[in-house]
């Protein structure tokens, strides 16, 4: 078994199957507790799970589709085998779960936290869980302790519904179980008198058994609900069902002092031969609702700022613009933010947005929300869009952030930036408002920073034509736009040419040729990339069989989309174009950058693994760039390294750089794979790499990309 069993797992799943509540559909109370933990945590997925024998089902879920998933992959096994919430602020580095389906693919997880479950009895049943995609850098005290609270929220109403569950069993086992029940349980006749009353009732009350047995039980009725009693009673009497039976509702109860509390009734009714039968189940709801609204008003509230968070300026402005009111959007963002966090640390970074926070309140309390959205970005909505006034606030918005901050003694210096929008002349509706508010913002810290701008049509039209280039690129396959460049590739030690990198070019029918950094990071991420990976695939390899008719042993660098990845055909295509064009499979080296590589490990592993197999070359794209480790090198089936161009460039004047060439190159070595450095400019650069022994350059010195017909004329005919 692949996951963590409890010592008590039979007990455990005894008590889950007493809750009644597997395969059951969304209720909106347990729905509401997920909403919360969400807006509350910043998070997009919130699941309240119960963990099966072999599964996990959720009985609620925000931002994940799915209602069940494999114990086996579950992180929640792993939770209910401790007492504490278990954190993993990034799953990738967690040897436990860097593997697991859900982190490598949808939902993509690497943050999660999940506190268990636990019954009155002691059994774990299953956890209320925080997912994100991306990582965290710490999960606080506070937000330990709101976990925690919430799970109890949730465990409560778990507790509840398990004891509507008894309902339907007999008076007589209503009565033994209900002895042992942590919550007041009373039991009355047809005319309100008091029939049972156990041991909770009686703390709950302060009315021992004897004081209320077959007397009414209006006597735990407040004034307030009186009237609802009575005709509930009165149904009963004339042999009419409750109005109330099978709910749960809240209202107040009273004590044998005389004091009232909130509490929560769940009634029921049952018959035993002509006699009928009120049972109530009663729970003491003070604590649960002051930490509900202490919840909610913190759901609504930024932690750091005490600034309404996105959520609670969402439903303000839609309230505003409802009411169809004048008014103006001015979105802040921060100069300069990211260089403090950098330089002087978080602490440093969230002393300055508390103070952001306070300088806000503190001068522009007229305005009808100031909200925190997230990160230094920051809202003021006016009630006014005279613009007059909107500027001069504007203006003094900056003025104010602008002003030096201190911490620990130290001076820190931003600026701010702001985008203006006005309804109704911009927008009238919130999305729309926003957007134009952030499409001016853009404006504004383009000009320079530390400036205003106010919204212009124009501006949309730029997004417009954006969006239109993102159409012109699904369109350019179809149109066989894209041609194929390839760069000569040469060995250092003879100066003969070994192979070719081939890259992508895009023919626009208005804007000329243009290079991959233009568009290929739109174009991996559509559904047409695994066609165009395959289409350049055979191009190039058609080319590489040509060409080695010329240079027996030329090579064929061909770049791989990560799309191509996810197809999982990659080898079936790769194995096809070589066999129809009787090429050897060393004749072609399939470049694969770090993200790949990061993002679909044991997949992926699969498949390099396969690809090598067949004799296919495998080249580390810009290696030293990223975050790849030494355990790269020893996993991945790879035969031969790219030292990134940014080393090469700087190889003279960088002694890190130099440092980093020379590493790469004794990996190569010690690893028995092949190096090749790219981005070769100047002579200086080439004799330092044939100084230490690079096997393999490219770059413009030695000869640019080039179309296939160039290629062959200059490097081929020659």
């Amino acid at each position: 078994m692949s996951y963590p069993v409890p010592d008590n797992e039979e007990a455990r799943l005894e008590a889950l199957a007493t809750y009644q509540q597997l395969d059951t559909l969304p209720e909106e109370n347990f729905d509401r507790l997920a909403g919360l933990a969400a807006r509350l945590f910043n998070v997009p997925i919130v699941l309240v799970s119960l963990v099966a024998s072999d599964r996990q089902f959720f009985k609620a879920q925000i931002g994940f589709c799915a209602t069940e998933t494999s114990r086996e992959i579950s992180f929640c096994a792993h939770t209910i085998m401790q007492d504490e919430i278990l954190v993993i602020l990034d799953a990738v580095k967690d040897p436990r779960f860097a593997t697991n389906p859900l982190v490598l693919e949808s939902p993509f997880i690497r943050f999660y936290a999940g506190k268990p479950l636990v019954t009155p009895t002691g059994e774990k049943i299953g956890t209320v869980c925080l997912i994100d995609s991306q990582p965290h850098e710490v999960f606080s005290q506070s937000d330990r302790q709101n976990l925690t609270d919430i799970t109890a929220l949730v465990m409560e109403r778990m507790e509840m519904r398990r004891l509507e569950s008894l309902r339907s069993a007999s008076q007589s086992r209503f009565k033994k179980i209900a002895e042992t029940s942590p919550d007041a349980i009373i039991c009355s006749n047809a005319e309100g008198n008091i029939t049972f009353w156990n041991r909770s009732a009686e703390r709950l009350f302060g009315y021992t058994a004897q004081e209320v047995l077959n007397r009414s039980s209006r006597v735990i009725v407040p004034e307030s609900w009186l009237r609802i009693y009575e005709d509930e009673i009165e149904r009963l009497r004339h042999g009419q069902e409750l109005a109330l039976a099978d709910k749960t509702i809240e209202l107040s109860a009273l004590r044998k002092d005389g004091t009232e509390f909130p509490a929560e009734f769940s009634l029921s009714t049952w018959h035993e031969g002509q006699l009928t039968n009120v049972g109530a189940i009663v729970r003491d709801i003070t604590e649960r609702q002051e930490n509900e609204a202490r919840l909610f008003k913190m759901a609504s509230l930024d932690a750091l700022t005490d600034l309404p968070n996105r959520a609670a300026w969402r439903q303000c402005v839609v309230n505003f613009m409802q009411e169809a009111r004048p008014g103006a959007m001015l979105l802040l963002d921060l100069d300069g933010f990211k260089e403090v966090n950098d330089t002087q640390g978080h602490l440093a970074g969230d002393a300055v947005l508390k103070d952001v926070g306070l300088r806000l309140r503190g001068h522009f309390d007229e305005a009808v929300i100031i909200a925190r959205l997230g990160g230094d970005e920051f809202v003021v909505l006016l009630n006014d869009n005279d613009l007059r006034l909107v500027r001069s606030t504007a203006v003094q918005l900056i003025a104010t952030l602008s002003e030096p901050y201190e911490f620990a003694g130290q001076h820190i210096e931003i600026g701010v930036s702001v985008g203006i929008a006005l309804t109704p002349q911009h927008a009238t509706r919130p999305e729309e408002l926003l957007s134009a508010a952030d499409l001016a913002l853009y404006r504004a810290k383009a000009a320079g920073k530390g400036r205003y701008a106010l919204f212009e049509p124009a501006f949309r039209d730029v997004a417009v034509n954006r969006r239109r280039f993102k159409s012109e690129l699904k369109q350019a396959f179809e149109n066989h736009e894209f041609e194929l460049f390839y760069q000569p590739q040469f060995n250092t030690a003879t100066g003969a040419l070994v192979g070719a990198e081939a890259l992508l070019r895009w023919n626009h029918p208005q804007r000329g040729l243009l290079t991959p950094p233009s568009f290929i990071e739109t174009l991996n991420n559509k559904p047409s990339a695994p066609a165009i990976g395959e289409w350049i695939l055979r191009t190039a390899c058609a080319q590489a069989a040509e060409w080695r008719a010329v240079v027996p042993h030329f090579r064929m660098g061909i770049n791989l989309f990560e799309a191509q990845f996810r197809s999982r055909v990659l080898n079936d295509v790769v194995r096809d174009v070589l066999a129809q064009l009787s090429l050897p499979p060393e004749a072609i080296e399939l470049e694969i950058t770090e993200n790949i590589l990061l993002r679909h490990d044991t997949a992926t592993l699969k498949l390099l693994q396969a690809l090598r197999q067949s004799g296919v070359g495998l080249a580390f794209d810009d290696y030293g760039t990223g975050y790849a480790s030494l355990s790269f090198l020893k996993r991945f089936p790879m035969t031969r390294l790219k030292i990134d161009r940014s080393f090469i460039r700087d190889v003279h004047t960088d002694p890190g750089s130099e440092a980093v060439v020379r590493a790469i190159l004794y990996l190569g070595r010690s690893f028995g794979m092949g190096v090749i450095a790219e981005g070769v400019e100047t002579a200086a650069q080439l004799q330092f790499l044939k100084s230490h022994h690079c096997p393999e350059v490219q770059g413009y010195l030695l000869g640019r990309p080039l179309p296939a017909a160039a290629f062959r004329h200059t490097f081929l005919q020659q």
